[in-house]
């Protein structure tokens, strides 16, 4: 093994490090500390597909889904954490994420880094069945932590239903059985008046 190459690698792991640093919106359940940051947001994505995968409505590959999903978020240590209901953020987003991508994953060697940028691009594309399903994961967990938060950032951010509806749609698309979950949860948010009309 050439000792570039494990340079290159150890690089690599030591700057996704810094994912633990990137604070999202969405908070975590219990009193102790709020937000949550990508890499535990990723972590709990790679849990949630191992335990959910028998809702999507096409086989997948887990273990490619885990990848994915433990991927999705490293641009962010660049070009941050883009809040779900921000359309003003949204406007230059895809432009600092590639930039981001070319960067970090630029990192690895050069096999490991078309593997892993390749991963990434499948779920931004959200067209395979994995990538779908790994899309509706990624939509389904903010929505399950603000349930159990008082409305978490959707109350903090005067978030409505149809708002929340609209985001959650790739859940429709990759997991269509977990659709009835999402609207009991947006209904009920919205009857605890956690989200507004």
């Amino acid at each position: 093994m050439s000792t570039s190459r494990l340079d290159s690698q150890l690089a690599f792991i030591l700057e996704i490090d810094k994912l633990k640093r990137i604070l999202r919106q969405t908070p975590v359940t219990g009193p102790e500390r709020r937000p949550e940051n990508d890499a535990e947001h990723s972590w709990h994505l790679a849990m949630m597909a191992g335990l959910l995968a028998e809702y999507s409505p096409a086989p997948v590959d887990v273990g490619r889904v885990v990848r994915m999903v433990l991927v999705h978020d490293i641009v962010e240590i660049d070009a941050g954490d883009t809040f779900a209901y921000d359309a003003a953020a949204y406007a230059d987003k895809e432009a600092r994420e590639l930039k981001a991508a070319e960067r970090i994953f630029g990192m690895l060697p050069a096999d490991q880094a078309a593997e892993v940028r390749a991963l990434w691009d499948e779920f931004e594309l959200a067209q395979t069945a994995e990538s779908r399903f790994a899309n509706a994961l990624d939509r389904l967990q903010p929505l399950l932590l603000n349930s159990q938060t008082g409305g978490g950032s959707w109350a903090t951010h005067r978030i409505t239903r149809p708002m929340v509806l609209k985001r959650m749609e790739p859940v429709r698309l990759g997991a269509p059985a977990l659709w009835p979950v999402v609207t009991a949860i947006v209904e009920d948010a919205y009857g605890r008046g956690w989200l507004g009309e």
